[in-house]
């Protein structure tokens, strides 16, 4: 017996030489490193999650006359008698782009309230790839729409006629569909709000809240085939022209301007946080 029990022992002497120890891993602590770091992830996790719910729908516009894909993105809540319908758009002139930062921030945010919202980031999208202010038959489509439409040459080059261009007609398709109340057409490099427009009290009220000058865009006399002109000339709702500078700073466009634009409509986002 006093053999055997001699055995056992050393055999399991042998077998703890052969096992490699392994060092306890201690869980993290309140305030370390570990746990700061475990949080950050839960966050960005949820922050991913509240970033999928915002976008109600994606409905795409048409196409360019390259074939890139004009997406327009729903998101808030359902329009009401208290509630407006909002569309957002960028980038209509392709070198004019840094706007489009303000409506992709308000698609990648939490959950918005108060504001039945489209977006549409990127307009143009031929000329914003070549870096021009017209699209890829060197037309401005902000001359192309079918309000006091003239034939223009040159930089505001009108096209072959009103709505020749896919671009133009995608967006007044898309607009006569959803008649918005609003719509704010965003531009550079002119800094200030179009004052001399169909409702010249909320433009004042866009320009106060945007923190932007009033001014009074008039094209030199005449403003030709412009979205804007065509919208309020057949519509009950209001397009506004709004410019921002040649270079606003990336924190003004992701974090300091999408606030801006939804406090307009008495909207807010479901977090102090806007993602950028």
């Amino acid at each position: 017996m006093l053999r055997a029990g001699v055995r056992f022992l050393v055999g399991m002497t042998a077998l703890a030489a052969l096992v490699t120890p392994v060092a306890a891993v201690p869980l993290p602590t309140p305030g370390s490193v570990e746990s700061t770091v475990a949080a950050m992830n839960a966050v960005t996790s949820a922050d991913r999650d509240r970033e999928r719910r915002s976008v109600r729908g994606v409905r795409v516009l048409g196409r360019s006359v390259e074939g890139r894909r004009i997406r327009a993105f729903h998101l808030g809540q359902p329009a009401s008698k208290r509630r407006e319908t909002v569309v957002l758009i960028s980038t209509m002139h392709g070198n004019e782009s840094a706007t489009g930062q303000i409506l992709r921030a308000l698609r990648d945010a939490p959950q918005i309230y108060g504001v039945d919202l489209w977006v549409v980031p990127t307009y143009n999208p031929d000329g914003e790839a070549r870096g021009t202010r017209r699209n890829a038959r060197g037309v401005d489509l902000n001359r192309n729409y079918p309000n006091n439409w003239v034939d223009l040459d040159g930089n505001y080059e009108s096209g072959a006629g009103p709505a020749s261009e896919p671009e133009t007609r995608a967006m007044m398709n898309f607009l006569r569909d959803i008649r918005p109340d609003r719509i704010l057409s965003f531009h550079q490099p002119l800094y200030g709000v179009d004052v001399d427009t169909k409702r010249p009290g909320f433009a004042r009220k866009v320009a106060r809240k945007l923190r932007l000058p009033r001014s009074s865009f008039t094209c030199g006399g005449v403003c030709h085939g412009t979205m804007t002109g065509w919208y309020n000339n057949n519509f009950r709702g209001n397009a506004l022209t709004v410019e921002y500078g040649a270079r606003p700073s990336r924190r003004l466009m992701r974090k300091v301007a999408p606030v801006q634009v939804l406090s307009i409509f008495g909207a807010r986002i479901d977090s102090a946080r806007i993602v950028g």
